[in-house]
């Protein structure tokens, strides 16, 4: 009876916060191996190590940024991963790139497989964007952010995918010039980026 009852709140618990881990469930005194349980007899759906959510839910096509939202709530998604967010990539990134301040340990997680990026306060701090899916909050940096950052680590992704991504985000009017200057300045980019964004202005 203790185990239904137990079962009832998990399915409530889950509803509200639309995904669940292990800790989630002293909030409400339930044992945590009840998760695996109610994943063997499909109450819940595993779709990460330690992550459950109710089996109704559709995929979301965020669904590995979310599970690194749950876990690694610091987490600000950058680079490509926030390029893809945005759209502004056909790329398919085969890590979830995470900003961590830099003195971060990478996150032990096993899936997703993530790449960590670490910057400095101000620069980590700068042009976050929270973004709500479903019921799980999300970190990102704004468009004009992931641009500037995508030339600041143009060694690590490649200059030609910073040159797309910054002519996707003024075609699209989803980054104006102001706020792009603005942030190469905090992130001590402005000289490489001078010559690009002067050349479309």
């Amino acid at each position: 009876m203790e185990m239904e009852t137990h079962t009832q709140r998990i399915i409530e618990l889950a509803r509200q916060n639309g995904m669940l881990r292990p800790s989630d469930l002293d909030a409400i005194g339930a044992p945590r191996v009840a998760l695996t349980r109610m994943a063997a007899n499909g109450l819940l759906r595993k779709i990460g190590r330690g992550i459950y959510h109710l089996p109704d839910i559709p995929p979301d096509e965020h669904e590995s940024l979310l599970i690194i939202a749950k876990k690694v709530p610091q987490a600000v998604f950058c680079l490509l991963s926030a390029l893809q967010f945005h759209q502004l990539t056909t790329q398919l990134p085969r890590r979830v790139w995470i900003a961590m301040p830099r003195g971060s340990h990478t996150p032990r997680i096993d899936y997703p497989p993530l790449k960590m990026v670490q910057f400095n306060m101000e620069s980590y701090t700068a042009g976050i964007e929270t973004r709500d899916c479903g019921k799980v909050t999300i970190r990102v940096y704004s468009v004009a952010k992931t641009v500037v950052d995508c030339f600041k680590h143009r060694n690590m992704i490649g200059l030609d995918v910073a040159l797309e991504a910054l002519r996707d985000a003024r075609a699209s009017g989803q980054a104006n010039m102001d706020e792009l200057w603005r942030l190469a300045k905090i992130c001590r980019v402005a000289n490489v980026m001078r010559p690009y964004l002067e050349s479309i202005q």
